[in-house]
């Protein structure tokens, strides 16, 4: 598995696998417009096969904030989105990201165990922050 960051390009296989996880997914414009900003960072999952997922995050001089992590269905519990989120955290490091933040829907257990896996901690809540269906989002942060 190749981890490599996002382009254009990508936007087809990267739009199929958010429609597929999400109920109110971001447009291909809204994609669009993060991947030509200098303050944030996509990454993707790429094979043989094509894209298996994606992440990505806002940075600001010191601090992060993970806007999506999506894997295609047919390759969840394979790894890939640890291995994208602990690259992502890597590269933001690098950047000089030292806090990372996000949230995550309240019922999504998998995510929330992989986050916790990856040294984030819960923080709170966010109510009602999700739509769609209407849901809580747990806050995280990784130091």
């Amino acid at each position: 598995m190749n981890i490599r960051e996002m382009t254009l390009e990508d936007l087809d296989q990267v739009m199929a696998i958010e429609k597929e996880n999400f109920s109110v997914p971001w447009t291909e414009n809204g994609f669009f417009s993060f991947l030509i900003r200098q303050d944030t960072l996509f990454l993707v999952a790429e094979d043989e096969t094509g894209i298996a997922g994606y992440c990505g995050i806002v940075m600001v001089p010191d601090e992060g904030d993970i806007t999506n992590v999506s894997v295609a269905g047919n390759r969840r519990r394979q790894g890939i989105g640890a291995g994208l989120v602990r690259e992502l955290i890597r590269r933001a490091g690098e950047a000089g990201v030292t806090k990372i933040y996000l949230e995550v829907r309240e019922s999504n257990r998998a995510a929330i165990a992989l986050y916790e896996k990856l040294g984030f901690r819960r923080e709170g809540l966010r109510r009602d922050y999700y739509e769609e269906p209407r849901e809580n989002a747990v806050l995280m942060s990784r130091k």
